[in-house]
């Protein structure tokens, strides 16, 4: 089954998610919305920062990427089927990642 999963509108974080398709899409939404290097014990987990200051469309080949390379790794109960991106007025990326558990 497909789900979209993007970290626009944030949801709580459930401590116990009472099955596994709500414990995998907070995993990937999670991943999503981490900084790489923000957590102390698994500097490698999250989406790289340093796009910051690079054009929009650099920003997405990168950010496409970068979590592809992370979901991969950190979620390995799903596959990627698309990404795509919103932006606002500020030039903020949003990641809209469609997957398949």
């Amino acid at each position: 089954m497909q789900y979209e999963v993007s970290t626009k509108d944030p949801e709580k974080i459930d401590i116990s998610p009472k099955n596994e398709v709500t414990e995998i899409l907070q995993n990937v939404r999670t991943i999503l919305a981490t900084t790489k290097g923000t957590i102390p014990l698994d500097r490698e987990f999250g989406i790289d920062g340093s796009v910051i200051d690079m054009p929009t469309m650099q920003a997405q080949a990168y950010l496409t990427n970068e979590i592809f390379q992370a979901i991969r790794r950190y979620e390995p109960r799903v596959s990627i089927d698309n990404i795509t991106f919103d932006g606002d007025i500020s030039g903020k990326l949003i990641p809209k990642v469609v997957i398949t558990i």
